[in-house]
């Protein structure tokens, strides 16, 4: 992993590439984030999955009736038989009701039921027996859960992406400043020189002033890219989730970065766009599009759910002849719903449709993305040889006349003309190494080879 330096006063954290790359997956907020959605993906779908597992509910209710009582009388005559029990079947709560209809049976005077008041724990057990919207909205929270997981994927990519390229951005950015620090170390010797010859009378005073120009103007370069290094390292240390005022440091050296990607073969063959992380995506949701359309196909049939509840009688009346157990099944078949089904279905058809058309339109769009960056490739990497070539050559050019200028044989603006050429083609070297770092990078994202 990263290692840290440590200073007279701060530690300074220092990473290669690879190590920048996986802090960063692990510190990102954004990604981080991304993560917590698929938390929510899996309690989604531990959501959806409870809805078929039993469900247990237990209530309690009181009720008062004021104590109402209730005349319950019977014609007149000779009491009446007593019908026949089987005592073996009663349950203990059941006597209160026996020594009620002996009364009933004994008189023919009739009694008084007093309403007391009531109270009852319920307990209930119920469970789905057949649902084919369950099973195929379960298939749809699995699969949401696998989309999530690939939408993490891609984030990750992005952040490799873009650590990787802030990285090189500041290599490349300090490579420009050394060579801006050399070359204005080499101006100040020639000034010194060109000044020592003024004094002389072998030089003019524009030849001094000339030189200075051109070392102001180098000062002014090294500063720019001073700030733009710090813009860089601000950026990188945001895409790593590093808190602003820690000290970073980079470790790889572009150099070595820039010859082991020319070494290795630059151009990518045997890849197939459709592991590209978007288009895997796409597919995910023309697989949940084709689900949405059997479930809104599911709602014509019927469901089917079971119950079972138990009774606890805490307080009853003088006549309550309620159960204490009940279980039962409920059949549900939807036959008119005004259309709103039917339409449902037809949305999702739709919804299908699109989707499969969207995806089309993606491989299209990715095919002749292959090929742009594949042409891009190829530019940069010609650039890059010729540009390189070619800083050779301006290094050359410059060495030359520096030296004729301190024979005497050239003015000074032909040495600061070859100082500006060298300075350019350095630039236009460096610009073309980043040049084919991002074109060879955009390539192995689109190919998920990062």
């Amino acid at each position: 992993m990263f290692s840290f330096v440590l200073g007279a006063q701060e530690s300074v954290m220092e990473f290669s590439m690879e190590e920048a790359e996986a802090y960063a997956l692990q510190h990102n907020r954004t990604l981080q984030n991304v993560r917590e959605d698929l938390r929510i993906a899996e309690e989604s779908f531990k959501e959806a999955r409870g809805q078929g597992l039993p469900q247990l509910s237990g209530t309690f209710d009181y009720m008062t009736n004021f104590n109402y009582e209730f005349e319950f009388a019977i014609g007149g005559g000779e009491p009446s038989e007593p019908p026949q029990i089987d005592y073996s079947l009663l349950e203990p709560g059941d006597f209160e009701v026996l020594n009620f209809i002996d009364q009933m049976f004994g008189s023919s005077e009739g009694s008084t039921i007093v309403m007391r008041d009531q109270a009852n724990a319920v307990f209930q057990v119920s469970q789905l027996i057949f649902s084919g919207q369950y099973w195929v909205g379960m298939e749809i929270a699995r699969i949401g859960k696998l989309l999530t997981e690939k939408n993490i994927s891609l984030t990750e990519l992005d952040v490799k992406e873009q650590v990787r390229n802030t990285y090189q951005v500041i290599l490349v950015t300090e490579e420009l400043k050394k060579i801006i620090i050399e070359n204005a170390n080499n101006l100040e010797k020639v000034m010194e020189h060109t000044r020592n010859m003024y004094e002389a009378g072998i030089a003019e005073q524009t030849d001094v002033d000339q030189i200075r120009i051109n070392l102001s103007q180098l000062e002014n370069s090294r500063r720019a890219m001073e700030r733009n290094i710090r813009l860089s390292y601000n950026m990188l240390r945001f895409l790593m989730g590093i808190e602003s005022e820690k000290n970073i440091a980079l470790s790889d050296n572009l150099m070595d970065i820039t010859d082991q990607i020319t070494n290795e073969q630059i151009f990518m063959n045997g890849n197939n766009i459709k592991e590209n992380p978007t288009y895997q995506i796409m597919e995910t949701q023309e697989v949940i599009s084709e689900k949405n359309v059997q479930m809104k196909k599911w709602s014509f049939a019927p469901t089917i759910a079971g119950f079972y509840s138990y009774r606890e009688k805490i307080l009853t009346t003088d006549f309550d002849l309620s159960p204490k157990n009940a279980a039962g099944f409920t059949l549900s078949l939807p036959i008119y719903s005004g259309g709103t089904k039917s339409a449902a279905l037809t949305k999702a058809k739709i919804e299908l449709d699109k989707t499969r058309r969207s995806k089309e339109m993606l491989e299209e769009q990715l095919s002749l993305q292959e090929r742009q960056l594949n042409f891009e490739l190829t530019s940069a990497w010609e650039n890059y040889l010729t540009q390189k070539e070619n800083v050779e050559v301006a290094n050359r050019l410059y060495n030359s006349i520096d030296n004729k200028y301190r024979q005497g044989l050239v003015s000074s603006l032909d040495l600061t003309q070859a100082n500006s050429n060298y300075l350019q083609a350095e630039n236009n070297y460096m610009t073309s190494i980043l040049e084919l770092l991002q074109a060879k990078l955009k390539l192995e994202k689109l190919y998920n080879n990062l």
